[in-house]
């Protein structure tokens, strides 16, 4: 079953905005890159922090959102939890 919230950023989007980032990065390094005879000196761009921001992020992710397991075993508990049986279908339906 397919949970989905508007709560929390999906790791698809985060990864999403990572590639994008590390794609930009990667054309800031290359110009960035300074030649200094017998040293190598290398700039990063700001770009950089924020990319091992998101990639924190995406590690603290959980892979199972408890408070919303929670939630609907308390509504299953409860007998409130309801399902649209026509949702579920057609979902069942995309995934084929």
């Amino acid at each position: 079953m397919k949970i989905e919230g508007n709560s929390q950023v999906s790791r698809e989007e985060l990864f999403n905005r990572i590639n994008d980032l590390g794609k930009n990065q990667e054309a800031g390094k290359k110009a960035d890159t300074q030649d200094t005879g017998n040293k190598d000196k290398i700039s990063l761009s700001g770009r950089t922090k924020e990319i091992d921001e998101l990639r924190a992020l995406i590690r603290d992710l959980p892979d199972i959102r408890t408070d919303r397991v929670e939630e609907i075993k308390k509504a299953v508990d409860a007998g409130s939890y309801n399902i649209d049986a026509l949702k579920v279908a057609e979902k069942i339906l995309q995934e084929i």
